[in-house]
């Protein structure tokens, strides 16, 4: 019996299953985003719907912050026609609603200036201190989430686990007080309020936003840490692992094939909830180190009753909740394999 053997030159057939989840990423991908539009966008509507009612339910008004307690019902009537308050509630909310689409929030009712303008000033020193905390708690939180599992039962996972329980009960503007007592006063490595934008030098930029993100991240250490602990020592009692292991698999490309990427899952999950609450739950943090962000900027607008601007704070929360969630949904599609079929 002769056997044909093939050219040496002759090109190595790739195997099907292979081919066939190349060429069904991108539908996988798709597929995740056209399920995330069809949620997001009802849940948009209805925030969005929720969110304007406030100012009726606030019972607050322009002529109130502008004429004061003692004005006349005809004052009030006047600067509130002024603002187009005299419509019909739905013909003030399709108006309003247009304007979010096109970006436009509308004006503040203590000074008149814009509020996309206002506001984008503070969400960029917000984003800038949140993005950085999340990068920092995302390192060392993988570091040693990895760690704990890989030494788990050992001495060395149980000082991690406490380490992490300590961390996360403490809140960040004790955290901030620390930091600024002990690293920009005292040893003078960091300024110890102010903000220097990214268009003035990357390095004054990133020494201003340090010690806030730094203060920020704890929570974010210790809830990525715990959950790629559980979601990797979940992963090695899987029956693949021991099958990859049988086959003789090195330990690294058993944890970086198999393990990691089936432990993200959590992780991924909570980054998702993550990056918007730092945006929003900073304003402490930005009365510590002086700084004008978002979450003051909310804080303020709400102690004066500008309802417009409150409103805009919570459309562009709504909208950050729903991007940054959507790439998460995306990323868990991409790379998950649970996600991949259909989990």
């Amino acid at each position: 019996m002769t056997t044909t053997q093939a050219p040496p030159n002759a090109p190595v057939p790739r195997r099907r299953g292979a081919r066939t989840g190349t060429r069904h990423t991108p539908v996988r991908v798709l597929a995740t985003l056209a399920r995330s539009v069809v949620v997001f966008v009802p849940v948009f509507l209805v925030a969005t719907f929720v969110t304007f009612a406030l100012r009726s339910m606030s019972g607050l008004s322009p002529a109130r912050i502008q004429l004061g307690e003692e004005a006349t019902p005809e004052a009030i009537a006047r600067v509130e026609a002024q603002w187009g308050l005299d419509r019909p509630f739905l013909v003030q909310y399709w108006d309003w609603f247009g304007g979010v689409l096109q970006g436009q929030l509308g004006a503040s009712w203590t000074n008149g200036a814009d509020i996309s303008t206002l506001i984008g000033l503070g969400l960029g020193v917000s984003l800038s201190v949140a993005t950085f905390a999340l990068v920092i708690g995302v390192v060392l939180g993988f570091v040693l989430g990895t760690v704990a599992a890989l030494r788990r039962t050992t001495w060395i996972d149980r000082a991690i686990t406490g380490l992490v329980t300590l961390i996360s009960v403490m809140p960040a503007f004790v955290v901030g007080i620390v930091l600024v007592t002990v690293l920009a006063v005292g040893l003078h490595l960091f300024p110890s309020a102010g903000y220097v934008p990214a268009e003035q030098g990357i390095g004054p930029w990133l020494a201003h936003i340090t010690l806030p993100a730094l203060a920020l991240s704890f929570d974010v250490i210790a809830d990525v840490a715990r959950q790629l602990r559980t979601g990797l020592i979940a992963a090695y009692r899987e029956n693949y692992v021991t099958g990859a292991v049988v086959r003789g698999l090195s330990p690294r490309r058993v944890f970086f094939g198999h393990v990691l990427r089936n432990g993200l899952g959590p992780v991924l999950a909570t980054l998702g909830l993550k990056f918007p609450a730092l945006v929003g739950a900073s304003v402490v943090t930005e009365w510590i180190f002086g700084l004008q962000g978002f979450g003051r900027f909310a804080n303020d607008s709400a102690q004066a009753g500008d309802v417009p601007a409150v409103q805009g704070v919570l459309v562009v929360s709504i909208v950050l909740v729903v991007a940054f969630n959507l790439v998460v949904n995306l990323v868990l599609a991409r790379v998950t394999p649970a996600a991949q079929r259909g989990v």
